[in-house]
């Protein structure tokens, strides 16, 4: 176990991990203390909310400012509706595109299981053969190395080249 030795005492992994402990314990009181220092200043500077004197503007003024917050009010509404429709057709087309990509795996997932469930039915010595057709090797090799006749063999080549196209 790795040791340090500093004027007679030995600190092993134990007191540094304690010595790290304490010092995350410092620093997150140092942090709350300043926080709250912060705090107590923001709450001390607000000054008091000074009234402003009212100013009797012409009936006229007050229409003009309702007009214009009525208009901000509708075009904000209208940028925030044109950016929904954008936001809801970009999705719209990553939905499209994940549906294609869904069902392209679902096609290659049955041919995958077609071609799964067609080994399962073949008899192992046919399966045998039929990895070796479809590697190359000649009928009389095949017939050779499974135990089949060479007429067995034969076919089991015809039927690998049929299967490739």
């Amino acid at each position: 176990m790795p040791a340090l030795e500093l004027g007679g005492v030995t600190l092993g992994l134990r007191e540094g991990v304690i010595v790290l402990i304490t010092l995350v314990a410092i620093y997150i009181v140092f942090v709350l203390v300043r926080m709250l220092r912060l705090r107590q200043r923001t709450q001390v500077a607000e000054p008091a909310p000074q009234v402003a004197p009212t100013i009797d503007l012409p009936p006229a003024a007050d229409d003009a400012e309702g007009d214009w917050a009525q208009a901000s009010e509708e075009l904000a509404g209208e940028t925030l509706r044109s950016g929904l429709e954008q936001e809801v057709a970009q999705m719209r087309d990553e939905v499209d595109a994940i549906r294609g990509e869904l069902a392209a795996l679902r096609a290659d997932m049955q041919q995958e299981l077609a071609h799964l469930r067609a080994s399962q039915t073949v008899s192992p010595i046919y399966g045998d053969a039929m990895q070796l057709a479809v590697s190359g090797y000649d009928p009389a090799a095949i017939a050779e190395r499974c135990g089949i006749a060479r007429a067995e063999a034969e076919l089991v080549v015809a039927l690998a080249k049929s299967q490739e196209r």
